[in-house]
């Protein structure tokens, strides 16, 4: 007979354990022999007495109002709840790892001691918010007086036990609680060598060192902005320049270009337009790019004929007859659609729009 226990739980003064039945079958009246896997037991162990030396590295990196809120320990991992009013920076995770690490490589005993809950208390010893206590409460005291909690679970014999401890994410929950998700031992080994082995790999692809990947792509980074923006700008020049005097109609005496440009990078367009508007001097240009069946629109008034042409009324009309909307200001308006087949059509009919406009 085997039979796996997957939780405990307290009913009174009653601790009653659940569990499957692996092999064999199970009676009332059984006899049974309780057996602990020592293995799992001393990894869930170092994971609970990690998270005491967690609560006291926060309480004092952060500050004494940092209270526990919640945790969860097992053989994999820990997480650990506490109230805080900000998100914790990185440099502040640096510091509180470390002082756990420091606690853990002092390798002092960990005490437990029965005492009164008014002596705990006198001791200095943390309780949890809302927890209801009896007269006589278990106290676990870890490095020395650095972390003192009333704790009644299983820990570690000495703080080395726990071997190293790593902080692998922390997060908001609720509004001013936080959450510490953390390892410790050689699942805490295990990632950094992962972890490690990572940077080695990303040094070997950019052909640097690890300990240099950050200068790297800080550079690699800056050359890619520097490369967009000249490609921005290229992209303009030609979309500009490669207006011919055939592209330029005249509707009521007002010079008009109203193209699609094939290839062209919708980011680049506000300054295509802005430089086609500077070359004609007075009038309205009208451009349409595509990408990946999506239309991107963008239309532009010179400021002599603001008060008579809205360029978020062009581009809107253009947009409506491609299955999208826009808008914008009077000289600069942008907008979209997914219509491609109707868009030649739509350029077509801006010129009766700004005809009609100047009426």
């Amino acid at each position: 007979l085997i039979v796996r226990i997957e939780s405990v739980s307290r009913s009174r003064d009653v601790f009653v354990h659940a569990g499957r039945v692996e092999r064999g079958e199970l009676s009332v009246g059984d006899t049974v022999k309780a057996q602990v896997d020592r293995a799992c037991r001393r990894r869930a162990q170092a994971n609970h007495s990690a998270t005491h030396l967690l609560h006291a590295a926060l309480r004092e990196v952060l500050g004494t109002h940092v209270n526990q809120r919640g945790s969860l320990v097992d053989d994999e991992k820990l997480r650990f709840d506490f109230s805080h009013f900000e998100a914790v920076t990185d440099e502040e995770l640096s510091q509180i790892e470390q002082r756990v690490n420091e606690e853990i490589l002092r390798n002092t005993e960990v005490v437990t001691e029965e005492m009164a809950i008014e002596v705990a208390r006198e001791k200095g010893a943390m309780a949890l918010f809302g927890e209801k206590y009896s007269q006589s409460v278990r106290v676990l005291t870890m490095g020395e007086g650095f972390s003192i909690e009333l704790c009644g679970g299983t820990h570690v014999q000495r703080t080395g036990d726990i071997g190293l401890f790593k902080i692998v994410s922390e997060q908001g929950i609720a509004s001013g609680v936080r959450r510490i998700e953390a390892i410790s031992g050689l699942r805490a080994a295990s990632w950094v060598n992962e972890m490690e082995g990572q940077l080695v790999a990303l040094g070997r692809q950019l052909k640097t060192d690890p300990a240099q990947l950050s200068q790297r792509i800080d550079a690699m980074v800056e050359n890619q902005r520097r490369l967009e923006k000249e490609l921005a700008d290229l992209n303009a020049r030609l979309l500009s320049g490669g207006s011919s005097e055939t592209e330029v109609e005249e509707v009521a005496g007002i010079s008009l270009i109203a193209k699609r440009v094939e290839g062209a990078d919708p980011k680049s367009l506000p300054d295509a337009v802005d430089k086609m508007k500077n070359k004609l001097g007075s009038g309205v240009v009208v451009l349409a790019s595509v990408q990946g069946g999506r239309i991107a629109l963008i239309a532009g008034v010179t400021q002599d004929l603001t008060d008579r042409l809205d360029a978020g009324q062009i581009v809107n009309h253009v947009a409506q007859q491609v299955g999208g909307k826009g808008g914008g200001r009077k000289d600069l308006a942008r907008a979209g659609g997914d219509q491609v087949d109707e868009l030649d059509g739509a350029l077509e009919s801006v010129v009766g729009f700004v005809e009609k406009a100047l009426v």
